[in-house]
Parts: C-alpha cells; sequence; structure tokens
C-alpha cells in the first residue's frame, strides 16, 4: 500500500527558492571535493618535485612530509565538522521551503 505524499515535489523543484538551495550545496559540495582532492594529492607531488624540502626537519625529527600528512588528518576533520554544519542549516531552508508546499 502506497501512500500520496503530501508535497508536490514537481511544483517544489520549480520553485527558485528550491532551485537557489540546489545551487548553494553543489557550489560548496563540488568546492569542497575539489579543495579535499587538491589537498590530498599535494601530499605526493609535492615530494615527488620536492623532496629536499619535503626531507627538511621541522620539530626535532619530524619533516615537513610527516607534517603535511598529519595535517591532512586534521583537515579531513575540520571540512565534516564544517559539512555537517552546512547540512544542518541545508536541512532548515528545505524544511522551510517544503513546508510552503503543504
Amino acid at each position: 500500500m502506497s501512500e500520496k505524499s503530501p508535497v508536490n515535489w514537481e511544483q517544489l523543484e520549480a520553485k527558485p527558492e528550491f532551485r537557489a538551495l540546489l545551487a548553494r550545496k553543489s557550489r560548496f559540495i563540488i568546492g569542497s571535493t575539489i579543495f579535499f582532492v587538491a589537498y590530498y594529492f599535494a601530499l605526493p607531488v609535492l615530494v615527488g618535485y620536492f623532496p629536499e624540502i619535503m626531507k627538511k626537519e621541522v620539530l626535532g625529527r619530524l619533516n615537513w612530509a610527516y607534517l603535511f600528512a598529519l595535517s591532512q588528518f586534521f583537515m579531513a576533520w575540520a571540512l565534516a565538522f564544517i559539512y555537517t554544519r552546512k547540512a544542518a542549516q541545508w536541512d532548515i531552508e528545505a524544511a522551510a521551503v517544503i513546508k510552503d508546499e503543504r
């Protein structure tokens, strides 16, 4: 038994508010994905093209390559934190757009 949804999804999709929400969401997701991939692949590129710089010790025996590798964990956690905050905003905005449709 299937119930009919109280929301007219075709009308909702045509609303400028809904389209603007999807555009903001896409911009953030695509931008953060590009940033993440670039940051992730920067380590092997830097080690490959600038090995002497990456071997240079920064803190005791910790060199730039290890420091950069460690920073990727913090960057991923920060990006996940930012995404969850943004997703909560999008949920609120989506609920407001859907509420107007009911």
